[in-house]
């Protein structure tokens, strides 16, 4: 999870440059892949200012009932999603207060190559707990901010203060049309153009759903 844009002086947070503590930087070969992945990432940690307020959090996220497994309904996708089917995203708290994050989908259809992403979440605002980061690559962290989280958690909506992309996710694959109404009407509120939303499809076996299994 991501603070501010406030270390923009180099493209990266400031706890990540030389000279901090990081790990000292090697060179090696890149995959086409995972070039493309970097650069999504690197669009996804932007600092240009978007002359926009603060994107509005919750007032307050239980931070271990918020943990565990969330399919992704709607987003305004990255690049890297852009084509996701059952798109499921899960937490897990770690010790030291960090967040094992696993981010799996479909790429481009059902039947598609399944794609796993592992990245680590932090939390920056520990008093509300819904600011914060999301680095898949060091030294990239991207903005991650909990926009809204009902009273029994089983909805959320995850937005970013550049209004760039954003992901509704439930406890369950399928909502009622009335809750995505609601939720939908969040993000608009929040200063998103709706009409970019994609619905992610969701099909899974009733006993994975039934019995809360990991998918």
């Amino acid at each position: 999870m991501n603070s501010s844009n406030s270390s923009c002086r180099s493209g990266l947070p400031a706890a990540n440059r030389a000279g901090d503590g990081a790990p000292t930087e090697r060179f090696m070969p890149l995959s086409a892949g995972l070039l493309g992945l970097i650069g999504s990432l690197a669009l996804m940690a932007g600092c240009s200012s978007t002359g926009l307020a603060p994107i509005r959090t919750a007032d307050h996220v239980d931070l271990p009932r918020f943990m565990g497994d969330w399919y992704v309904i709607a987003h305004i996708p990255a690049f890297l999603e852009r084509d996701a089917y059952n798109a499921v995203e899960s937490y897990r708290l770690l010790d030291d207060g960090r967040i094992a994050t696993t981010f799996t989908f479909n790429d481009g259809g059902f039947d598609g190559k399944r794609k796993t992403y592992h990245p680590t979440g932090f939390v920056v605002d520990s008093e509300s707990n819904a600011v914060g980061g999301m680095r898949f690559i060091w030294p990239i962290k991207a903005d991650y901010r909990i926009v809204y989280v009902d009273a029994d958690y089983r909805h959320t909506i995850i937005g970013r203060n550049k209004r760039d992309y954003v992901w509704v996710m439930a406890r369950s694959p399928q909502i009622p049309v009335q809750d995505m109404e609601q939720l939908t009407e969040i993000i608009a509120a929040q200063g998103y153009d709706t009409s970019k939303l994609r619905r992610v499809p969701q099909h899974w076996p009733l006993h994975v759903v039934e019995e809360g299994q990991t998918p």
